[in-house]
């Protein structure tokens, strides 16, 4: 028994309590929000209950593995995320939804459980993106033309292939946590502003070929959602209405009118931040910010103190996948952005999302946990 205590203090020792103390307080609010949720259905308790569990089952596990021997394998990594979207493709779920949404983006698990590639895809791409930019610049070697070309398809890879998927989200998402990490490691601003010049050139071409009717359509309705209130603009006033009548302190927990009758459609992924807003009120919001807020500081942190740039890579594409969606999903709920099925991170219902980004926490911790080993591993020249 003394020997499982001493192994018990030691790893506790060894891994960062404050990144857990942060994600157990995020699991726990999350919990409460579904079973608030549930009230109104389904049992998305049971469901993110069982999804956290196997994250942390992942994480632990995870964190014991070397992230640069994770990363040696890359390749092999960046091949299986490929073929799992590709398979996707063609033998994956196709969900629609309202006003013209159509996206095969699932697959089908024994046991009738469904999953979304592209959230583990994700992990993958972050592992991947961050080895190809240490190989560039571990030696603090200038980046080429033709580098930034082979950066580029590599970041597109993914973007094509959920785009075609009908996953315009997960696509957008892959673009901001390609071009963040492309920042930390330093690649050069003028390549950042000609993509900025080349994509505003290229805006007519999206709309007219690109984007379909239903998000055409969204992007109008963007601008007055009051517009068409009971189609397009509906679930974002709903939300809006949600949030507000929630006041400073909300209608307290599990009491929430609006929640109970599902009034908000989606609120238990999508437009979670309503249920906060309208049960737990401004208070309830602003403690959920912060937890995220503290999340991707403790990120960074140890991404700026890791030994290697690879390490720092890893953590700050973890931090943009964060802090993109937060961002969007916020953005969506809050009717400054238009919706585009993007989920708040850890917050949302959905498994696939949820213990996916736990094996980022794994991944991150052990990252800390080799924080004072700054000697390269040989894996890395190779």
């Amino acid at each position: 028994m003394s020997k499982i205590n001493s192994s018990i203090y030691d790893y506790i020792k060894s891994t960062d309590k404050i990144l857990w103390t942060i994600i157990i307080s995020i699991s726990i609010y999350c919990l409460l929000l579904m079973k608030s949720v549930s009230n109104a259905g389904v049992n998305f308790l049971t469901i993110q209950s069982l999804a956290i569990f196997m994250g942390y089952l992942g994480a632990i596990c995870l964190q014991f593995i070397d992230y640069r021997t994770i990363a040696h394998h890359w390749k092999w990594i960046g091949a299986f995320c490929v073929l799992f979207i590709i398979y996707t493709l063609f033998f994956g779920i196709t969900v629609e939804g309202s006003s013209g949404v159509n996206a095969r983006a699932w697959i089908r698990l024994p046991g009738g459980i469904t999953f979304q590639p592209s959230e583990l895809v994700k992990i993958g791409f972050i592992i991947t993106f961050s080895k190809h930019l240490y190989i560039l610049t571990k030696d603090n070697n200038k980046i080429l033309f033709k580098d930034i070309c082979l950066l580029l398809i590599h970041a597109m890879i993914p973007v094509i292939l959920t785009h075609l998927q009908g996953d315009d989200g997960a696509a957008i998402i892959f673009m901001c946590m390609a071009l963040s990490m492309a920042f930390i490691a330093g690649v050069p601003m003028k390549y950042f502003i000609s993509a900025f010049i080349i994509g505003v050139m290229l805006l007519p071409l999206i709309w007219h070929f690109l984007l379909a009717d239903y998000q055409k359509q969204r992007l109008i309705n963007q601008i007055n959602p009051e517009a068409d209130p009971l189609n397009m603009g509906y679930q974002q006033i709903q939300g809006k209405l949600s949030i507000a009548s929630g006041g400073i302190f909300g209608k307290g927990l599990f009491h929430g009118p609006r929640v109970i009758n599902g009034v908000v459609p989606i609120q238990e992924s999508d437009f979670v931040f309503s249920v906060a807003g309208e049960e737990l009120g401004f208070i309830g919001c602003t403690f959920l910010i912060i937890l995220i807020f503290a999340l991707l500081w403790r990120a960074a942190f140890i991404g700026k103190t890791a030994c290697d740039k690879l390490g720092c890579y890893i953590c700050f594409g973890f931090f943009s996948i964060v802090a993109a969606q937060t961002i969007f999903n916020l953005g969506m709920c809050l009717s400054a952005l238009p919706v585009m099925g993007v989920t708040l991170p850890f917050f949302s219902a959905g498994g696939s999302s949820t213990a996916c980004l736990y094996l980022g926490i794994g991944i991150i911790q052990n990252i800390y946990m080799n924080r004072m080993d700054k000697k390269e591993n040989k894996l890395l020249e190779e």
